[in-house]
Formats: C-alpha cells, structure tokens, sequence
C-alpha cells in the first residue's frame, strides 16, 4: 500500500495517489494530468480511478483530461451532477484497489455532494479517510458555497455537515488519519492549521468544531465571522462540472512570446490586462502602464482570483525571464484560461520600443516612520481581518486587499497615501490597483507590518480610524 500526498502549497491543496497491487487512484488531481501520469509509469501502475471529493470552487480540477489519457474512471458521491462521464457512488459502496477496499461516505454540508473516502487495508481494517472541504486539520468546510441550491441556508448546511461528522466520521477509530483537500491558507475554511494530516483522534480534542456541545452550538460557531468567498469561485464550480480544455491546449495560446506592439494591440482591442508577477521590489521601479502586479512568488493563484474576479477576463503576462510557462500553468489551476501571451523581453523590450514606463514610490519603514514623526499621514493596513484585529499601527485604516474596491472612496487624491501589509507583497498588489485606478500619490512601506514594528511607531489593538484628507 503506498499513499503519497501531493501538497500545492500556493494553493493550500493537497491532492492524493494511493497504489495497491499495480493499481492506483488519484483524488482530487489539479488541472496537469503529467505529474500523475508520471508516478503512476514509475511504479508500473494502472490508474484505475479518478476520485473527487466534490466539487471544488478554489481550484479546477484535471480529472476530465486525466480520466481521458489514462482509461480510469472519475468518480463523485451522491446528488453530483456532471456533463463529462462519470460513476456516481453510493453511498456506502465499495470500490476495490488492488488489495484495498475504498468506501465512499457521502457527507454533505460543505456542498451537498461532498462526499469522504474512507481506505480500508488488505485486512479490512481502517486505515485513513480523504476528507475533501468537510473536515480540515483544525476546521470544517465551509457551509456558505452551496447555499443557493434550492431553498437551503448557510444554516441548513451546516445542520447537515454537522450530521454527515458525527455519523459518518467521528465513529471511526480514533487512529484513522484525516487526509484533507486543504491546509493554512486557503478561503474554504476560516481556522485551518498548518499541518496537513492528523489522526481523527486528535482531531476530536483540538478541533473546535468537532468539539461543539450540541448541533445549535456546533451551527453557530461554523458560521460565525466568515467571509465572502472570492468572485472566482462559482466560477470555478461550473468549469468543474463541464468538459475544459487540457492544461497543453491553454498553453499553446498562453506561451506566444507577443512584441510591444502587440501587447497594445490586444489590450486596446481585446480590453486585456497587463498581468505582472515579477517581484514587488522589481516591479516598482518600471512596469508598463496600468498593469497589476501579483508576484509568481508568493500566494499568486489566489490573489489573482481575487483581484480579477472574472475569469475570462484577457490577460497579457510579463514575467522574469523563463517563468511564462510556471504562471499560465499556475493561472490555469483557478481557471484563468483567456491567456494571451507574454512580452518577450519584459520590460526591457517595453522601454526599447520607446513606450512609456511607470514606476511606485517604495520607502523603508525607517524611512516611513522619520515621515510619520513629521506629521500626520493617510496609512492604509491591507492585510486580513485577524491580522488587524490582532495588532495594528495607530491611526492606520483597515483596507483589506480582498475588498479594496470598497475602500476606494477613502484614498485621498490630493495627499500621498502609504500603503502596507505583513511584509510587502500584498501592499504592492493594493499600489499597483490604486495606481490603475488613478491614483498616483502612493506609497509603499517596504518589509510590511513586520519592518515597523522594529520602529519606534506605536502599535494598538484598538484604533478609531483618522479622516482622509
């Protein structure tokens, strides 16, 4: 029996390759079908199935073009309904891998198709579950996504995950390992811990929503202080259910090295945007006008989903030499397929065709906080909610980048606004927008909340916003 889990750490997603006697399965692939192919051929395995655990809004899924180039079968729980071939299980039925036994356990609440598979060994004995969105190392699935099936609510959902943990789930041996589909990081739950396996035995002690008194409690504390989820995720659900083109198909168009020439050309006739995923630091100082930076190195994915909410949107990439093919890929795997190209020779070639180049001012936080000591500023803390709520500078305003559009209105157009995050890869993402957007009196603080807090700039969980100028 060998289980490997292949973790995606942009994406907080771990997918799965389980092998037993020449035969293999693979749950919940990402969008490349090679990697798969690939550590099936070095074991002289089959892959026989395809499993999901329902389907997925974070991320789109390889397993139509998987199933294709290999023979296997794609397999989802109850109430899943596709436009591809697929099995759809029972729930409770067994399906076999080599000398292993895989039980498929239909637990709706995230959505209500998710669906657990639990791997018995050659002895019958349970050995680990693959949990999917309904249960994580240190949460739950969120009960949001599915709410607009029919009549249900964010609370019905949640009513249901509640009955799908405790009957399908927390009856297992304590020593069960919990694999999940994700870990620390992503949007599909709100307590996620780092690790990205446990035994469900731990689980059940550290857990706080496995360790609820009553379903009432247990509904009220899934539910509580959860976020809208991006723009991009139905979006993903949909592509999710239907046939998509292969990862080899998008980057036919995605890998065409375009001229200055022709990044206008598309931008101005096709309303393309200039996507630039070089570093923060490199970015600032030349970038082709109203173009967005989101670094290939970092959360790039994500933050693309929700920056870009719609995606079919055109887009034009300028990458560090030699990274197009790792950022259409990446792009790829949350549905940002309308890739036209890149600029062969970045900006370089941008300033040799003689076009115009924009720059970001980016200070040190000694630099910002000798400025601070000077007078009153407009200082804007992009990062996440807890991240404000648990230590913030005074007289900073909270703008998460996630929302930023609905702070716009708060920038001042006259006097410089200073922009920051944990360490400077989200403020860049937030300039790079306003700037876009008009805004040309921005400024980056430079190593984020983690370099000011090294000043002498006071801090305070507790802060009543200053008006803009």
């Amino acid at each position: 029996m060998k289980i490997e889990q292949i973790y995606t750490g942009c994406l907080a997603q771990g997918a799965y390759y389980i092998e037993s006697d020449g035969e293999a399965a693979v749950i919940d692939p990402l969008r490349e079908s090679q990697p798969y192919i690939d550590r099936a051929e070095r074991s002289g395995a089959k892959i026989k199935y395809v499993l999901e655990t329902h389907f997925h809004a974070d991320f789109v899924s390889g397993h139509v073009d998987l199933a294709k180039r290999t023979g296997a079968t794609i397999v989802y729980g109850p109430n899943a309904m596709t436009e591809f071939d697929a099995h759809i299980a029972t729930d409770g039925e067994l399906l076999k891998l080599g000398k292993l036994t895989i039980k498929v356990l239909h637990t709706p609440g995230h959505t209500m198709e998710s669906t657990t598979y639990l791997l018995l060994d050659e002895n019958g004995k349970p050995h680990c579950i693959f949990s999917g969105d309904t249960l994580f190392i240190g949460d739950v699935g969120r009960p949001d996504l599915a709410q607009k099936m029919g009549s249900l609510t964010m609370e019905d959902l949640a009513g249901h995950l509640y009955d799908s943990l405790h009957t399908k789930i927390m009856t297992l041996p304590d020593d069960v390992i919990v694999y999940p589909a994700h870990g620390a990081g992503s949007a599909c739950g709100k307590n996620m811990s780092k690790e990205t396996w446990d035994t469900l035995g731990n689980q059940k002690k550290v857990n706080y929503a496995l360790k609820a008194a009553t379903k009432e409690q247990f509904i009220k504390e899934v539910t509580d202080g959860i976020l809208p989820p991006p723009a991009y995720f139905p979006q993903n659900v949909a592509m999710n259910k239907g046939t998509i083109p292969s990862l080899e198909t998008l980057k036919e168009k995605g890998l065409r090295a375009l001229t200055p020439e022709q990044v206008e050309l598309i931008a101005e006739s096709e309303g393309a945007l200039v996507l630039d995923t070089r570093a923060a630091q490199t970015f600032k100082d030349g970038f082709v006008p109203r173009s967005i930076n989101i670094g290939l190195r970092g959360d790039f994915a994500p933050w693309v989903g929700a920056m870009i909410p719609d995606v079919k949107h055109p887009l034009v990439l300028v990458t560090d030499d030699g990274e197009e093919d790792e950022a259409v890929t990446r792009l790829a795997r949350v549905g940002y397929d309308n890739v036209y190209g890149y600029l062969k020779g970045g900006v370089a070639a941008w300033k040799n065709a003689g076009r115009e180049v924009d720059s970001l001012e980016s200070i040190s936080a000694t630099e910002f906080a000798e400025r601070m000591k000077a007078g009153s500023l407009n200082v804007f803390d992009v990062r996440k909610q807890s991240e404000w709520d648990a230590e913030h500078m005074e007289h900073a305003r909270h703008a998460s980048l996630q929302f930023l559009n609905d702070h716009l209105a708060e920038f001042s157009k006259k006097e410089p606004n200073y922009l920051h995050c944990a360490g400077g890869y989200r403020s860049m993402i937030a300039a790079s927008v306003l700037k876009s957007r008009g805004f040309h009196n921005i400024v980056e603080v430079a190593g984020g909340f983690a370099a000011i807090k090294k000043t002498e700039l006071p801090t305070t969980e507790f802060v009543c916003p200053s008006s803009v100028k």
